[in-house]
């Protein structure tokens, strides 16, 4: 991606790849603007933080318009417009005029639901580069069931939305225990529907997924198969179609850099305003995040301690201090280290090398096991009544090592 004139990122696990080459400055090139966490959708996975049904009070529209500003000025090159669900605001199309008028390149993850005829010409009026539509599985009934809603019709029709005003068919879909045997059905939905990007994005167990993972980790037979089934594709299908397999942490022996470094290139603004180096940080305990409201995007990314607690490796504890791969994975993700340890500082246990690993290696052994022996409780979907229940401690969520 050229900074001056940012070209399509088909996807945000690519656009993260292709931003973080040209993060040489700490600057935050991509600016992940979560303008609402209202969502028609229950999805069992949804990354949107467990307790988000406290957030209200919505930054208005001249709030956005000004981080949009702020943060362009900041360096940042590409905006995606999320949520929840981001065509639940009226204002969407305001947003994304600016943000063309600025030269971001922007991009809307959706669900589809609110696009019709004309909204999808405004926004393309209003100048959005691409439009990534996610679907849950390749059948009305599993999609239908694991969003808790009747969509599957509507995301077809969306899908033909999306060719018919020229942008590039960018598709996602979440894939774990429940949909990993169909991925070759996922593989030819998105053919069909004549998608030049697919995204199979396993799931990474943070929020309503950490909550839901017995039900979504899927097994290493699985995984396995699907894995190989989707090169098999790759090389049927060759440049017709650009297929993305994301592995989940959990079958891993080395983590993931956070977020391409914390406070490295990634800056997300949640609904009302709070200012984060990844989507799910607000967990953290000790740590206190800045609201657009009351500091200004360069005081908040350059002088905040929550933008500069992790930051580098000054931080880190053994055995990544002295680690020979630190500058691989900078101890990885501080938000896992904290679900699964109780401590952000740790290195995250998915690491082989973690005094914590045995928590993750328990998780996998689990998930081989048959449903009567996995499961402790139903699937939990999202929803403003269980985010409520699930804020107040009222189910159980998975154990943590000591610290």
């Amino acid at each position: 991606m050229d900074i001056e004139a940012p070209q399509a990122a088909p996807t945000q696990q690519g656009a993260m790849q292709a931003t973080s080459m040209q993060a040489t400055n700490g600057t935050p090139l991509w600016l992940l603007a979560e303008i609402t966490y209202r969502c028609p959708l229950h999805c069992v996975y949804c990354y949107n933080p467990v307790d988000f049904a406290q957030t209200e009070n919505e930054l208005d529209t001249e709030g956005w318009l000004r981080v949009l500003r702020e943060a362009r000025a900041l360096g940042s090159v590409q905006c995606g417009f999320s949520g929840g669900e981001p065509l639940v605001r009226d204002d969407l199309e305001v947003l994304v005029a600016e943000a063309h008028r600025l030269g971001y390149y922007t991009n809307m993850l959706t669900s589809g639901v609110g696009l019709t005829a004309e909204r999808a010409a405004r926004l393309k009026e209003a100048g959005l580069d691409h439009i990534q539509l996610s679907f849950q599985d390749s059948t009305r009934e599993m999609n239908d069931f694991l969003s808790h809603t009747k969509t599957f019709e509507l995301k077809q029709r969306v899908a033909k939305l999306i060719k018919d005003n020229g942008w590039p068919m960018v598709m996602n879909v979440v894939i774990h225990r429940m949909n990993a045997d169909y991925i070759d059905k996922i593989i030819e939905m998105a053919v069909e529907l004549k998608a030049e990007y697919l995204e199979l994005a396993n799931s990474q167990y943070y929020s309503w997924a950490l909550v839901n993972r017995d039900h979504l980790l899927p097994s290493r037979e699985q995984l396995i198969r699907a894995e190989r089934i989707t090169n098999e594709y790759r090389a049927r299908l060759g440049d017709s179609i650009r297929m993305f397999f994301v592995v989940p942490d959990y079958y891993e022996n080395r983590p993931k850099k956070c977020m391409n470094g914390w406070g490295n290139v990634f800056l997300t603004i949640t609904p009302d305003g709070t200012a984060l180096p990844c989507h799910t940080a607000k967990m953290l305990p000790g740590l206190t995040f800045p609201n657009v409201r009351d500091m200004d995007l360069r005081s908040i990314w350059y002088d905040s301690d929550g933008f500069n607690r992790f930051r580098g490796k000054g931080w880190m504890k053994e055995p990544c201090r002295s680690c020979p791969e630190q500058d691989k994975d900078l101890g990885g993700c501080r938000c896992q280290a904290y679900m699964l340890t109780g401590d952000a500082a740790n290195a995250d246990p998915v690491c082989d090398k973690s005094l914590h690993h045995r928590v993750v290696t328990e998780a996998v052994e689990k998930a081989q096991l048959p449903e009567a022996r996995r499961v402790e409780h139903p699937l939990i979907f999202r929803g403003p009544n269980e985010s409520r229940r699930l804020s107040h401690g009222a189910a159980a969520a998975p154990e943590r090592t000591p610290a």
